[in-house]
């Protein structure tokens, strides 16, 4: 298949699941779901297009690889939250502010499915590249996808602990990671998305795979992931949160301007 191709038949798939997952919100009353269809089908658009691409098979295999393995670890985590938890505070205050209208919800769902195709773009790339043998942009990229997907793994278990914790309820997290970044998960989410680029290098549109990293960062930095999660710990832990802010960089890990460990008293 060629590239459009490809992401036409993504599109078409996506939209059928998207609108499976709004169907199970409704029933559910739990629109967390979508994160969950988004990161699975991101997996299943890697596995689709190196299985028609028309590059080489080593980058192809690779992009199979690391891109369903990728998917399957943060499906997997973020369904266990969607299964064991009541429905994340951002959507909460969605479904409030939109006086839970479906048709909006619907809306949202499906662009959420016109995101994974977009998304998918640099997997495009690499599925077209002609190279047939590892170079130093293979190994690099195997290495930025195994520290990078370690390390959110690790931020995402260092939250999930502290959350399941009672005693630290309506708190802010400030253990491991946590420590040196507010979103240390979005961080490194952002870094694995490198990974492909690095794969790319040789195909004809590896400019494609550049879509990753710059996407991502301005949909975590401005839209969709820092704003909404700091929004909702705002609401929810106010002055702790606020010295948190004050402590702790955002997004790129750094030491604490002061001890970030302590709460307010």
């Amino acid at each position: 298949m060629s590239g459009g191709q490809q992401l036409l038949c993504l599109a078409a798939v996506m939209a059928v699941i998207m609108t499976l997952g709004w169907t199970w919100q409704r029933r559910q009353r739990n629109a967390g779901i979508v994160d969950v269809l988004w990161a699975a089908g991101l997996g299943a658009a890697a596995l689709l297009i190196a299985a028609t691409g028309r590059g080489a098979l080593l980058p192809r295999a690779l992009l199979a690889l690391l891109g369903g393995a990728w998917s399957w670890r943060l499906a997997a985590h973020l369904w266990h939250r969607v299964r064991g938890e009541a429905e994340d505070g951002r959507y909460q205050h969605l479904r409030s502010h939109w006086q839970n209208s479906q048709a909006r919800f619907f809306l949202f769902f499906q662009a959420q499915a016109l995101l994974v195709v977009l998304f998918a773009l640099p997997f495009v790339a690499v599925a077209a590249n002609p190279e047939p043998r590892a170079t130093i942009w293979t190994v690099l990229a195997v290495l930025l996808w195994l520290g990078s997907v370690a390390l959110e793994a690790m931020a995402d278990r260092q939250l999930a602990a502290f959350r399941a914790d009672p005693n630290q309820r309506w708190k802010t997290c400030r253990t491991g990671l946590w420590r040196y970044s507010r979103h240390p998960n979005y961080f490194f989410e952002w870094v694995h998305w490198f990974s492909y680029v690095a794969l790319a290098v040789g195909s004809a549109n590896a400019w494609l795979a550049w879509c990753g990293p710059v996407v991502m960062y301005v949909f975590l930095r401005w839209i969709s992931g820092v704003p909404y999660t700091e929004a909702q710990a705002l609401r929810t832990r106010g002055d702790d949160y606020r010295a948190y802010q004050r402590s702790t960089p955002m997004l790129f890990p750094w030491f604490p301007r002061s001890d970030a460990h302590r709460s307010p008293r």
